[in-house]
């Protein structure tokens, strides 16, 4: 069998793994079909389709490591696909709905491992650690985040509206403006930004080269952009929904929405480059990521 060119790593490794990963979703189908359906109905959730994208990518950006990384240790699979059906089996009969989705999850890691091995979860963990996001977001720590970044969204639009001079009263996330309430729960309330961006934060910090301690600064900088950002759409919004009409009003609010995502983005690389221009130490590019 001809060899993909990494030490002993040869084509039936990756077309086995794929294999045991295909049948570890068929053994947790239902639980999958929840996260999509939570996933397609839920715009919120929405960053759950990114997450096999990041994965991927951050796979294949440390693909070197395969190099020094050989196929063994193969028992640490089937302990985490046993791992995988007690949380699953647990989270179903006493209706924990993230158990049971985790429960799916560690299953599939653990039907690719059982190809790969250990040595493969340790050198690439951070692609693993990503397919956490493929978990929905409980409803109690959505209202965690939510009821906070509502309140501090609307206050932030107010105060930045009336320094120029526009009337704005606000009563917790409701905004009055021209006489016409405006809920940030119901404009803009950020949540689909927060994680989707959280998510192309983690991707962004570790496929690059950088120091721990940038990456610390990277992630935790993204909730701040998210907010920053939302508080940029929020502006705009609240003016539109008071001095125009309800239709022009919606659509800005749903173009704008698409492109917040990249804005945060931009500001993370702005972070970035702040760090290097404050000679923050930054790793040089080493042949792990090559």
């Amino acid at each position: 069998m001809k060899t993909v060119g990494y030490g002993r790593w040869e084509a039936w490794h990756f077309v086995l793994a794929a294999a045991l990963g295909a049948l570890g979703v068929m053994l947790a189908w239902p639980a999958w079909m929840d996260i999509y359906t939570i996933a397609g109905n839920d715009e919120e959730q929405s960053h759950i389709f990114l997450v096999p994208i990041v994965a991927a990518w951050m796979f294949w950006a440390r693909r070197v490591r395969l190099r020094n990384c050989p196929p063994s240790g193969t028992f640490v699979g089937p302990l985490i696909v046993a791992a995988g059906i007690a949380a699953s089996v647990v989270g179903y009969d006493f209706s924990v709905q993230s158990l049971w989705h985790a429960g799916a999850v560690t299953i599939l890691v653990g039907c690719i491992l059982t190809v790969l091995g250990k040595n493969v979860l340790f050198q690439f963990f951070p692609a693993f650690l990503v397919l956490v996001f493929l978990v929905p977001i409980p409803g109690a720590v959505r209202q965690a985040v939510s009821i906070p970044l509502q309140e501090a969204t609307a206050s932030a639009t107010r105060t930045i509206l009336d320094a120029f001079g526009v009337p704005v009263v606000q009563s917790g996330n409701l905004l009055l403006i021209n006489q016409k309430p405006v809920a940030v729960a119901e404009a803009c309330n950020g949540m689909r930004m927060v994680f989707a961006l959280a998510l192309v934060s983690y991707a962004f910090a570790f496929s690059i080269p950088l120091r721990n301690s940038s990456r610390a600064l990277v992630l935790a900088f993204s909730p701040v952009a998210a907010l920053a950002c939302n508080v940029v759409r929020m502006i705009p919004t609240v003016l539109l929904y008071g001095y125009s009409s309800q239709e022009i009003a919606d659509d800005f609010h749903d173009v704008s929405g698409w492109l917040m995502l990249p804005l945060a983005f931009m500001l993370l690389l702005g972070v970035l480059r702040a760090v290097k221009w404050s000679l923050l130490p930054v790793m040089r590019f080493n042949l792990a990521y090559q």
